[in-house]
């Protein structure tokens, strides 16, 4: 059998520098105390790009502020980009994760989608950051 080129292969080789909106932050008064922060957006989209229809999702990040703390509404505008965006689950979390670790510096940080069923199949991608501090 003659190997194939998958139609997938080259669609996301520069997902890492995609440019996306800055998250702006503000300063942590109680940076000498760790504490969780949890903020879930269950209304989030993006694209598939296999099929280029919309994929839909709840994004939870739980995350330890360190000396910065995530601004929401400068994170809503942040999510509102993907809307257009096609992507794939695995990279959109990752993506997210490193834009998060560069806004904030947190302790640490968890970032997952649970994406809605699409074709009887539904997908829940966690990707995970902790400070070498």
């Amino acid at each position: 059998m003659k190997n194939k080129k998958s139609s997938y292969q080259g669609l996301q080789s520069h997902v890492r520098n995609l440019p996306t909106p800055a998250i702006e932050v503000w300063d942590n008064q109680y940076a000498d105390r760790e504490y969780q922060i949890t903020i879930e957006i269950p209304e989030f989209t993006c694209i598939c790009p296999k099929t280029g229809l919309p994929d839909f999702a709840t994004i939870k990040i739980d995350y330890s502020p360190a000396k910065m703390c995530l601004e929401l509404k400068s994170l809503k505008m942040y999510i509102v980009y993907y809307r257009n965006v096609g992507i794939f689950h695995e990279h959109l979390v990752n993506k997210i994760l490193d834009d998060i670790v560069k806004a904030c510096g947190p302790r640490w940080v968890r970032v997952q989608a649970g994406m809605n069923p699409r074709g009887g199949i539904a997908t829940t991608v966690c990707a995970e950051y902790k400070s070498k501090k």
